[in-house]
Order: C-alpha cells, then structure tokens, then sequence
C-alpha cells in the first residue's frame, strides 16, 4: 500500500479517534503507519503493537516482533535470537520473539482500543496532558515507554511529519 492510501483509507478513523478522544489524529495515523509498516504488517487489524498480557481469552494472536532491553535475560512466549547491539554508546540487547499481540475484528475497532490504552495507563498521564499536540505526545509516550526501542520518539516524529505533509496535499486537492 502506498503512503498516500494509506492516510486516505486511515485518517477518518484516526480523526474520529481525535474527535472522541483529544489525541492528534497526527500521533494516531503516525502510530499506526509505523507499528504496521504503513498498513503492509497489521495481522489481525492489529495497526498499533499493542501486547496481550494474557494470551488466553481469544482475542490475542502470536507473532514475530523485535524487542530492545539492556539486559539479556528477559522472558517471552518464545525466544528466536537475542543480539547486543551498541547503540549511542550503551550496550542494549535486540530480542527476535514471538509474543502475543491483540487482535480486532476492524481497523476501527483497533483505533479506538488504541486510544483507549492510553486512558487506562496511568503511565501515559504525562502524556494525556498534551494529547492534542502530536509533537509533545509522541515524545511523552515515548518517554512513558511505549516501546522499547531507544530511537522510537525520533522515528516516529519523522512519520508524523510525512503524515502531516500527507494529510495537507489530500486537503489541498479536495479544495
């Protein structure tokens, strides 16, 4: 899928989304487009990474994801390989596992848990706080550890960036 039809097939979820919620559609849709490689790996309509801690009541599914920690003796449903790394001078460890992520039955199912996490970590309060400025929330949930890569906030502005640059030539077409 290009990144063009992906914004036009996504945004009104991610907008809807911003509507009932505050969040930037901006941070959603870029989430979105970075978790599932701009809509190319969403098994299960599952767009944002989002981890099912229990793995048992039918409504989760296995798959293969990369993890970063500093230690190299974490525990996951299956090991694949475990690989230090340096990174910005620190030692970290890339993990190939198999763990257990949500699934849904629509893409907008999946928008809506995606915002609906966010309300019930107590982790992304900071993050709550500045919900509508995709900038300042990307680097909060960043900061609250949404991911364990240590370059996520970085990335994911960089694709928050093309999102906007996206979102205004569709706009600036249907005008």
């Amino acid at each position: 899928m290009k990144q063009t039809e992906f914004v036009t097939l996504y945004y009104p979820h991610a907008y809807a989304a911003q509507k009932r919620t505050g969040i930037s559609a901006t941070a959603i849709l870029a989430q979105a487009a970075l978790e599932s490689g701009w809509g190319k790996a969403a098994p299960g309509n599952m767009f944002f990474g989002i981890k099912d801690t229990d793995g048992v009541n039918g409504n989760e599914q296995l798959l293969v994801t990369a993890e970063y920690s500093r230690r190299a003796d974490l525990k996951f449903p299956e090991i694949i390989s475990i690989t230090p790394q340096l990174r910005n001078g620190q030692k970290w460890f890339k993990y190939k596992v198999k763990d257990y992520f949500r699934k849904y039955d629509t893409a907008e199912e999946c928008f809506v848990d995606h915002c609906n996490f966010f309300y019930k970590n107590k982790r992304y309060a900071k993050a709550l706080q500045v919900k509508a400025n995709a900038t300042a929330f990307i680097k909060a949930i960043a900061e609250a550890g949404y991911a364990t890569d240590p370059a996520y906030a970085e990335t994911l502005l960089a694709v928050a960036k093309k999102i906007d640059a996206l979102i205004t030539k569709q706009k600036t077409k249907t005008q």
